[in-house]
């Protein structure tokens, strides 16, 4: 195997320039995302390059390492690569991600239970090496809209019921739908998402994530804060990641007093709408479980016609007992707090 040298920086310049001119560079592999991150409270992002001997980027991985609560720090660290890895497309590029995989589980072993890759576009190349590795992989689905065609065809792609409500939501005229651009209406948005991660027993990021995001990727245009009202209060938000012709829907959440109006559905297609006019190609909905039992979330985004694909995840278990320890504990905690919301 050629030699590599690991780094945790890079010139951003150089940085940008790899992620930009590849085929899989996504959102999450960019320098500004390791900046919104390294501003939330409770998240610890790093760096991890190989660099080839001719001084040229040809692997990069961006771990966010995540706790939860720092009096059970052994039981509530986890790592997540949003995006995965990317590596050259050719022999150098799997050998460096080869040589970079070890390089991390050599310095991250102990630190937290697991470090999980959440794929955003099909992995089969470097699958083999991802499993060498130690990372093994687990199906995991998403819905992939095409916006690259008139709004009236996308239209006509979302299923025949939530059509007929959008339309009708559309006519009656009580949902306005409009975009945050400052701090006081992002902590707007954040009370939502907060009211539905609750509801779902799910733990939410701290709202320094939000206006990191704001602050870093807002100038840049890389971020979108959607907000739809009824009758001037809060009813449902979006909040979107865009990069090269890709919008990823990052999170969303709705107050469900606002049910009856369809706001979700509303503001879904105002997005949709606003992509494809805006010239992005894909809108990307970041998730939509694994592939085996009910998932509302996944319901809701199905109604809107995209396709369904599974790239899947990849798991390394760095604390295998600690890891059964924090599920059992975990499955404790979401089913005693079922009558608290």
């Amino acid at each position: 195997m050629a030699d590599f040298k690991i780094v945790n920086s890079l010139d951003e310049q150089e940085w940008r320039s790899f992620v930009d001119r590849h085929p899989r560079g996504n959102v999450f592999h960019l320098p500004e995302m390791l900046q919104v991150f390294a501003r939330t409270k409770g998240l610890h992002p790093s760096l991890w390059a190989a660099i080839g001997r001719g001084g040229q980027i040809v692997a990069l991985f961006l771990p966010v390492r995540i706790t939860l609560s720092k009096l059970l720090r052994r039981l509530t660290t986890r790592t997540v690569g949003y995006g995965s890895v990317l590596c050259e497309q050719s022999a150098e590029g799997l050998q460096g991600l080869e040589s970079l995989l070890e390089a991390y589980v050599r310095g991250t072993d102990g630190r937290c239970l697991f470090t999980e890759l959440r794929n955003l576009s099909s992995m089969e190349d470097a699958e083999p090496i991802l499993e060498k590795c130690g990372f093994s992989y687990e199906p995991h689905l998403n819905y992939l809209i095409d916006l690259n065609r008139p709004s009236e065809e996308i239209f006509e792609g979302i299923g025949r019921r939530t059509r007929k409500n959008i339309r009708h939501g559309l006519n009656r005229g009580d949902v306005r739908i409009r975009e945050v651009r400052e701090h006081g209406e992002v902590a707007t948005c954040y009370e939502l998402l907060r009211q539905t991660y609750r509801a779902a027993r799910v733990p939410m990021f701290d709202i320094s994530l939000f206006e990191a995001a704001l602050d870093v990727l807002s100038p840049r245009k890389m971020i979108r804060f959607t907000l739809a009202e009824v009758g001037g209060a809060a009813a449902a938000t979006s909040i979107e990641l865009v990069y090269k012709d890709v919008v990823y829907g990052w999170y969303g959440g709705i107050d469900r007093k606002y049910r009856k109006y369809m706001a979700g559905e509303l503001l879904m297609w105002h997005i949709l709408q606003w992509g494809a006019e805006s010239g992005y190609h894909v809108y990307d909905f970041g998730g939509a479980g694994k592939p085996e039992g009910e998932y509302g979330v996944r319901d809701f985004k199905a109604k809107f016609g995209g396709e369904l694909v599974c790239y899947g995840r990849n798991m390394y278990v760095h604390a295998p007992r600690a890891l059964w320890l924090s599920r059992k504990g975990y499955e404790m905690v979401r089913y005693l707090s079922r009558g608290l919301f």
